[in-house]
């Protein structure tokens, strides 16, 4: 059973899918981004953009107005970005602040927001990549971040780490998703092996509801091949 749920990064490709599908099955929705979802129930738009302690404090500030004594049974993290560069390029500092303040920042808030507003029994996952599990010279800055992401999962997924008994704490691991920014980035890729929204969404779905639910602090790796997509723990 699950009737609400936190969907960080709502308003991305993916988040999207998600509010789209979790609205379609009745479930309560908070949308968490820098824009609106006009398809959520509810939304909380990040204004401070600057100052990570900030951030954080914006957000609890109106999650708790949005959830209005309500707690919900899933927080879905799918907040993030890309961007390239290796360590001769003048943007790497740059980009790979950006990289932190799109992944870090988010999902190490929706951690502490674990802590005050999911039930017991829950669901928190966080948005990993496979290119964060090794060597990333072509984008230093993605794959520290998502490295990290990773480390999160794994810290918040071990005990005494302050979430409600009985979380499962997971980080889904896609090779590339099938976004219209990918297609557009990469319009010559063979799209049979980038695994699909509507995968990920749907997946997110069933494990909120409670089904299937992988071991917590699970690393999974979304390997796509012909369109057929297999989740692979790492």
């Amino acid at each position: 059973m699950c009737s609400r749920v936190l969907v960080y990064g709502g308003k991305g490709a993916l988040g999207s899918k998600c509010v789209e599908l979790l609205k379609k099955n009745n479930v309560w929705v908070a949308s968490i981004d820098l824009v609106a979802n006009d398809a959520a129930d509810s939304n909380v738009l990040i204004t401070n953009l600057t100052s990570w302690t900030d951030q954080q404090d914006e957000v609890v500030t109106k999650v708790e107005s949005a959830l209005n004594g309500n707690n919900v049974d899933a927080i879905l993290c799918v907040a993030g970005g890309w961007a390239g560069g290796n360590a001769k390029s003048k943007n790497l500092v740059k980009n790979a602040d950006l990289m932190w303040k799109q992944s870090v920042w988010s999902s190490t808030i929706a951690a502490h927001l674990a802590t005050k507003f999911l039930n017991s029994g829950g669901i928190l996952t966080f948005p990993g990549a496979f290119a964060g599990t090794e060597g990333t010279p072509g984008m230093i800055g993605y794959g520290m971040a998502k490295a990290a992401v990773h480390q999160l999962c794994k810290s918040v997924a071990s005990p005494s780490s302050g979430i409600p008994e009985n979380t499962t704490v997971v980080s889904v691991l896609p090779i590339t998703l099938d976004t219209p920014m990918n297609r557009k980035g990469m319009p010559d890729a063979d799209f049979s092996s980038w695994t699909s929204l509507d995968f990920v969404a749907e997946l997110l779905l069933k494990w909120a509801k409670g089904s299937d639910r992988p071991e917590n602090g699970s690393l999974l790796k979304l390997v796509t091949e012909k369109g057929n997509t297999k989740v692979v723990p790492v």
